[in-house]
């Protein structure tokens, strides 16, 4: 999978932090590159608010395609 280039390892993993360890639920739209909240982790081609494509990938689902 070929991700947007402003969605790196380091923030996803930092998402996933944040889903761990708070109310966060993080996720990323893989079109624009924005980062979405109220994603399950396991979330595949959901809807961005911001762009309308079906490109979001919650944080965890992105952190297991970069490794």
């Amino acid at each position: 999978m070929i991700f947007h280039p402003s969605i790196t390892r380091e923030k996803v993993s930092e998402a996933v932090r944040r889903y761990d360890t708070s109310l966060d639920n993080p996720g990323f739209c893989n079109a624009c590159g924005a980062e979405v909240d109220g994603c399950e982790p396991d979330m595949r081609h959901g809807e961005c608010e911001l762009c309308g494509e079906r490109e979001v990938f919650g944080a965890m689902e992105l952190l297991f395609w970069m490794f």
